[in-house]
């Protein structure tokens, strides 16, 4: 059983917070803050599944190239913990139950869900083929605000349009972060990563497309005419990117895992802001 619980990465909830915070501030802003409690529901159950899926999917895709990374060697469809139909059965089955939460949904966010998952295979075979597979995985992890402004909104707005470009460069920023601690590994078996395509400016670029989530969101707190926790909520974030800065200045592995993991109180740090100024709270 745990060796399911680690492949599904249920043993480590970082991956999934990182999914969730933006999910559940999309529903905030697009319900004016009150979402339905089913809605939050049924949005953070789909979020475990899906990305509990997309684990899965990625050890599949991997299981012969976990074996030469350190940070993965151990993982259990390498290791023979499971095996790989025993995998591909939990694949499917914790799809269709992702897939049971939208008989409550509108017909607009089914469809689009169909397009999330597509995303989510995508995501482990474009490392193959391209240098830009965190863009991928950032369509991926910031789907869940399409669909929550969807649902919420029964349409999407140049609001949500906004939102999932601000989430799409913070996401590729962070899992640039976590390509570095993979990067010498990934670059002797033929991996593909933005750590390896940015090179020597990794560090600068990371920042450049910190800076431009923050200037987004700006945008974004104007447009929808939030005030004080919005903004409290922003300059939390930038103190955690300078943060973050410093963590991989010197692009040691551990510093730039824990870069990466500290993304999670940036997540938090919006959601709450957000919460609170939909809330109308002065």
């Amino acid at each position: 059983m745990k060796a399911y619980l680690i492949l599904m990465r249920l043993d480590k909830p970082v991956g999934t917070l990182l999914l969730l915070w933006p999910t559940l501030t999309a529903l905030f802003m697009a319900s004016q803050g009150r979402p339905t409690i089913e809605l939050m529901i049924i949005f953070t159950l789909g979020t475990i599944l899906m990305r509990s899926a997309g684990c899965v999917i990625n050890d599949i895709a991997d299981r012969e190239f976990d074996r030469h990374v350190e940070r993965t060697k151990n993982r259990p469809l390498t290791t023979g913990q499971i095996k790989l139909r025993n995998a591909q059965v939990l694949f499917l089955g914790l799809v269709s139950c992702a897939a049971c939460l939208l008989f409550f949904l509108k017909p607009f966010t089914q469809k689009l869900a169909v397009i999330g998952l597509l995303l989510a295979i995508m995501y482990p075979f474009a490392k193959r083929y391209t240098h830009l597979p965190q863009v991928v995985l950032g369509a991926a992890f910031s789907w869940g605000i399409v669909m929550a402004w969807a649902e919420a909104n029964g349409t999407l707005k140049s609001d949500a349009l906004l939102m999932f470009i601000s989430s799409l460069l913070w996401i590729v920023a962070y899992d640039t972060q976590y390509a570095m601690v993979d990067r010498n590994d990934d670059l002797k078996i033929g991996i593909k990563s933005t750590a390896i395509l940015f090179g020597k400016w990794d560090r600068g670029i990371i920042v450049l497309l910190q800076a431009c989530t923050l200037f987004i969101l700006c945008l974004l707190g104007l447009k929808l005419g939030y005030k004080n926790f919005y903004w409290i909520s922003i300059a939390a974030a930038a103190g955690l990117f300078i943060f973050q800065a410093n963590l991989i200045k010197a692009r040691v592995r551990d510093n730039c895992l824990l870069a990466f993991k500290n993304n999670v109180w940036v997540g938090a740090s919006i959601f709450l802001g957000a919460m609170l100024e939909s809330f109308n709270v002065t």
